[in-house]
């Protein structure tokens, strides 16, 4: 395991990072479509409001968190027969009714903790962490830490005669983190724990340069539906981790051909109503393809409802109804016409990678991108579904020891999760 791992604490990570702003429960759905486009994985925590004054532990803290929401969940709720009837008043509905409670998704830490240590919470379905922010750095990170406020710091130290010499767990007491700052938190996601491990690829070689498949990163366990079936059908049972379902046709040969896929990265910042009319009336294939080609004019609904991602179309200063389209769902970037599907992928295309990709590649690929996850195809064939990769098997694979690299089955039968209509 790379020694970058152990010398690192969670408040190396913190460096920069703004104080959370918590989102309550009370809050409406509108309002969390707004917010969440300013939240990472298209996803934000939800909180219970304080029920007291004065100041407020780890403890107390952790009590206070109800679950995480997601862009997916929010256009799966908008789906639902009863809120298309009343678009208006679904979007006045308080967060508390739609968002699934799970205390188990955030975990307030001190900032002295090992790096390795939040690492294994991450793998083990932890999606954010909650630093309290502090002042000033004592104890062993320190001499490891690029950079603080500005400049290189140096370690005044003898190692000799200082306590780095003492084994990892004997450093990682409250009184190493420094001043901390009471109510003052912020919040790490596991992208930032992603962009961190990209800055530190040398340590951790020959591990970068090492296939996905050797490393044991493909998940196979991915959830699917067919192309033809219900775009709603997405939302039975709605995955975690990632939070994305392929959308496939079957090949004669009897592999998976990926067409698109339904997650919460690719409806982060989408229009919400529109991708919640598409969810509950076309199927899958349509919804992530488009369907100006083939899906008649009359059965296409006129939106006249204010979006609340902010892209409203106002005329005079009233809304101006408009017809729906692929497009207005915030897939599709090509506005032009060539009488073909293909123009309509835009950010609807999945984001793929090759079975023999290396480790290095996949994370500049969701960095870069934004995502969750990749999905895996053949090397020889870009559409043929493999798996997927995400966050918690990028995690696994950094700190999985060498010996246990072992290539995965190349063989697809069997692999993904069907949802069942």
């Amino acid at each position: 395991m790379a020694s970058v791992f152990l010398y690192h604490v969670v408040g190396d990570l913190t460096v920069g990072k703004p104080e959370l702003v918590e989102f309550y429960e009370s809050e409406t759905v509108e309002s969390a479509i707004r917010a969440i486009g300013e939240f990472p994985e298209g996803s934000i925590p939800i909180w219970k409001k304080r029920s007291h004054v004065g100041i407020e532990n780890s403890e107390m803290k952790q009590q206070r968190f109800v679950g995480i929401f997601s862009s997916f969940d929010i256009v799966a709720f908008l789906a639902k027969s009863e809120c298309l009837e009343d678009q208006d008043k679904a979007l006045k509905i308080p967060v508390s009714e739609v968002v699934v409670p799970n205390n188990s998704l955030l975990r307030v830490v001190d900032p002295a903790t090992r790096l390795i240590d939040a690492l294994d919470m991450m793998k083990q379905g932890v999606k954010r962490l909650l630093v309290p922010k502090s002042v000033a750095w004592k104890g062993m990170s320190k001499r490891f830490s690029a950079i603080y406020y500005g400049k290189w710091h140096k370690n005044s130290d003898s190692p000799s005669n200082s306590s780095n010499n003492l084994p990892p767990n004997m450093n990682w007491s409250p009184s190493t983190s420094g001043t901390v700052i009471r109510d003052k938190y912020c919040c790490l996601s596991r992208e930032d724990v992603l962009r961190f491990i990209i800055g530190c690829l040398g340590a951790l070689a020959p591990l970068p340069l090492t296939s996905i498949s050797a490393l044991g990163a493909i998940n196979a366990d991915y959830s699917y539906i067919e192309s033809s079936a219900p775009a709603i059908a997405a939302t039975k049972k709605l995955p975690q981790d990632p939070s994305a379902v392929a959308v496939i046709e079957n090949t004669p040969d009897g592999q998976c051909k990926i067409l698109g896929e339904i997650s919460a990265c690719k409806l982060w910042k989408c229009d919400y109503l529109a991708a919640a009319w598409a969810l509950a009336n076309l199927s899958a294939g349509q919804f992530v393809m488009g369907v100006e080609d083939n899906v008649s004019s009359r059965s296409l609904p006129e939106f006249s409802v204010d979006s609340p991602t902010g892209n409203s179309d106002l005329v005079n200063g009233s809304r101006k109804p408009r017809k729906f389209s692929s497009r207005s769902i915030g897939f599709f970037s090509n506005s032009h016409s060539f009488g073909s599907r293909s123009m309509y992928r835009g950010r609807s295309a999945p984001l793929t990678c090759k079975f023999t990709s290396s480790l290095a590649a996949v994370l500049a690929q969701m960095l870069s991108h934004r995502a969750t996850h990749v999905w895996v195809t053949e090397d020889d064939n870009d559409d043929v579904l493999v798996g997927v990769v995400g966050y918690t098997d990028i995690l696994a694979a950094v700190t999985k020891p060498p010996t246990t690299m072992i290539p995965v089955n190349r063989s697809t039968e069997g692999f993904g999760n069907e949802i069942q209509c």
